[in-house]
């Protein structure tokens, strides 16, 4: 899924969008030589003992929510052109009433 979050962030720069992920592996010093070496363009944390993942009822990875601007999630899990269209919809909700 990374190079599809790459595009994603690129195509959505300048736009009411942010892409925020958790990194679940259990080793913190994992996460550094993992993330870096492949250009990540956006925000990530580290779970360390999974409150985030036990908060959000995540049950197996990846798992992909998408939030309104309101922080309401709006869509669990979609994937390619699923999580497109999901991300348009909502930004575009955001211009909208934005404008």
């Amino acid at each position: 899924m990374l190079p599809h979050e790459r595009s994603l962030v690129a195509r959505m720069e300048g736009r009411p969008f942010a892409l925020l992920c958790v990194n679940c592996d259990e080793d913190r010093e994992t996460v550094q030589p993992v993330s870096f070496p492949e250009h990540i363009n956006r925000r990530n944390w580290w779970n360390g003992g999974g409150a985030i993942t036990k908060v959000y009822g995540v049950r197996g990875l990846p798992a992909t929510f998408v939030l309104d601007v309101n922080g309401v999630i709006r869509d669990r899990n979609p994937r390619g052109a699923e999580l497109d269209e999901a991300v348009d919809s909502l930004v575009r909700e955001a211009e909208r009433k934005k404008a």
